[in-house]
């Protein structure tokens, strides 16, 4: 089987990229999912990372606060890195599992995991092929402060904050720019998807 990394920057376009490839038939392995379940409610995950950031970042009915633990998180490196620290071995623990369920049902196939980090966290070296989405940076903004309702200086640290979007695109096998939008993107998936269909071969790029 097939293992496709899809990553990119905050608000480029990945949830409908990775929807497309789903159409195509592709097994597509959400880590954002992933990473929620890993910290519902009463689950050690969430422990784990109460007791690294307080319980301040619980809400009352005990479930994770999203926005306390982002407030911390995006403005201060070291915590975002202690963050991750803590959920990266959970994910990619629970995405083992799912690959090896997608295996055995169809080992001939191709299964995509989208993840934010995988290039941060050195997950793309554990797949065959990366997959790197990308848009100019003044779409990124206008849709990140669209999506999240945030301001242009919000918006622009939360992006800043991460890995500069050229810097992913160097370590990609095929790269998609969602700038001209869906009818263009979902052209661009089609192409890449009929080569991983019929050139599968792993690639030593990394």
């Amino acid at each position: 089987m097939l293992k496709v990394g899809l990553t990119g920057s905050i608000a480029v376009g990945k949830s409908f990229v990775l929807r497309t490839l789903a159409e195509f038939g592709c097994h597509v392995i959400d880590a954002d999912t992933i990473a929620r379940d890993v910290v519902a409610p009463a689950s050690a995950g969430l422990k784990l990372v109460a007791a690294a950031f307080g319980n301040e970042v619980l809400r009352e009915d005990g479930a994770l606060d999203r926005e306390k633990l982002g407030s911390i998180v995006f403005s201060d490196e070291e915590k975002r890195t202690q963050l991750n620290s803590i959920l990266h071995p959970l994910i990619i623990g629970v995405q083992d599992d799912q690959i090896r369920e997608i295996e055995l049902q169809d080992p001939n196939g191709i299964v995509v995991i989208d993840a934010a980090l995988l290039i941060e966290s050195g997950g793309y070296r554990r797949l065959d092929k990366l997959i790197v989405v990308h848009c100019r940076p003044e779409i990124q903004l206008n849709r990140l402060m669209s999506r999240d309702r945030l301001s242009r200086e919000t918006a622009a640290q939360r992006i800043a904050s991460q890995m500069p979007q050229p810097e992913k695109m160097k370590y990609a096998d095929f790269l998609i720019d969602t700038s001209e939008g869906f009818d263009d993107t979902r052209e661009q998936v089609a192409r890449v998807f009929v080569q991983l269909s019929y050139d599968p071969a792993p690639s030593n790029a990394h």
